[in-house]
């Protein structure tokens, strides 16, 4: 928890920026009757009933200290699905940056074992190297800013069911084009001091 906390309270360096990631399952789903449209002084009205259309996964980015996010929807959450998106992390969004501080959970397709089942140990091996991995502990989801992002992103952005892939990443495209123009940061406030007093049950006895 410490670590994490810690990262959090670097302050901004554009050469080694701070980056949460997150990810969910997400269920397409295909309306079966056409719904009733919204009207003034009138909800919008949509069928209970659906048509399952398989299932997806979303994948977030986010730098608290900027307010720069990227979603994006994939097939799967394989161990070669985050690694392409590593790949692109480093390539794409901070091809100049010397290392990415990544804080993320400790699912198992988050290793760095998981760039060697995707790519060349060369590629695998240089996309390693500017890695700095922090992993939230167990049950402490909550330390993952990016878990913030998923929530606002499903309370913004997939209240309507969504049939497709590509209906899915259009979705996501404009709304990562909105948060983006903000460029809204995040002000993490609990820091380890704080964790030591308010969390002490959680720390050994001496």
């Amino acid at each position: 928890m410490e670590d994490v906390l810690d990262i959090y309270a670097r302050p901004y360096d554009a050469n080694a920026p701070v980056v949460v990631m997150d990810e969910k399952p997400y269920q397409l789903l295909e309306y079966t009757r056409p719904s009733i449209d919204a009207k003034p002084g009138r909800t919008r009205k949509e069928d209970y009933e659906y048509s399952r259309k398989g299932v997806c996964a979303i994948f977030i980015w986010a730098e608290p200290l900027t307010g720069q996010r990227r979603v994006i929807a994939r097939p799967r959450r394989t161990k070669v699905d985050w690694a392409q998106e590593i790949d692109t992390l480093l390539t794409i969004d901070y091809p100049d940056a010397g290392k990415v501080v990544l804080v993320m959970d400790n699912l198992n397709t988050h290793t760095l074992g998981s760039l060697y089942e995707a790519f060349a140990p060369a590629k695998a091996r240089e996309l390693a190297s500017r890695l700095e991995i922090h992993y939230t502990p167990k049950h402490g989801s909550w330390l993952n800013i990016a878990e913030i992002e998923l929530s606002a992103l499903s309370r913004q952005c997939l209240s309507l069911r969504i049939p497709d892939l590509d209906t899915l990443n259009q979705q996501l495209a404009h709304w990562q084009r909105s948060v983006n123009v903000d460029r809204r940061p995040v002000k993490w406030q609990f820091t380890t001091d704080e964790a030591r007093i308010k969390l002490r049950h959680l720390y050994p006895e001496y």
